[in-house]
């Protein structure tokens, strides 16, 4: 007598695990290639002190956006501090675009022209303002489409409510029990003893 077996189901691999690696590898092929053809034109001394300028530019763009992020944050403090307690909120202050100036930095330092072309874009500021604005949008798309009735996110954004003015409505949820509870109710039983196991 033979038994059966169930025929065991591979998971399919994701778009993502298949052409990730594969996009990779194509790009440190042609990084590669780009260098050995700069190399072939204008020497290997060039490509090397282009790769070694890349790195210093590279390090002095982070420093001084993360110079520029402490500041803006010290000055948010300080005005926060400053602030009546019933001042409106402040909306719109603070410098934006300090996350791409920093990834503009790091594609600056890493090995490469394709990443240095790409790094010096992410320094002009209209290609920055682009870009923040494109990810707030569609960072704001996928919160909306997350904020499913019932969700997690959909109470996240009720708890977000604002007046018409901007002011956010605080507030906090009392729960009023119209009827009296029974003696004998199991909601009267007193705290529970801990799980254990």
């Amino acid at each position: 007598m033979t038994t059966a077996q169930s025929p065991r189901t591979v998971p399919k691999r994701s778009r993502a695990r298949t052409f990730i690696p594969l996009g990779i590898a194509a790009w440190l092929v042609l990084e590669i290639w780009l260098l050995t053809v700069v190399a072939d034109v204008a020497g290997g001394l060039t490509v090397l002190l282009l790769l070694v300028g890349a790195v210093v530019l590279g390090a002095v763009v982070i420093k001084s956006a993360g110079r520029r992020a402490f500041r803006n944050l010290t000055e948010t403090l300080q005005r926060q501090q400053q602030r009546q307690p019933g001042d409106a909120p402040e909306t719109g202050t603070g410098s934006t675009g300090n996350g791409f100036l920093m990834l503009g930095g790091l594609l600056i330092m890493l090995p490469g022209l394709i990443t240095d072309v790409l790094g010096l874009l992410l320094l002009i500021p209209p290609v920055r303002m682009a870009l923040g604005r494109y990810a707030e949008r569609s960072l704001e798309r996928r919160m909306r489409e997350a904020a499913a009735p019932g969700s997690l996110g959909d109470a996240f954004q009720q708890s977000r409510m604002h007046r018409p003015d901007g002011k956010v409505v605080q507030g906090e949820v009392i729960k009023h029990d119209d009827e009296p509870r029974n003696p004998g109710d199991p909601g009267d039983a007193g705290p529970r003893p801990p799980l254990t196991s």
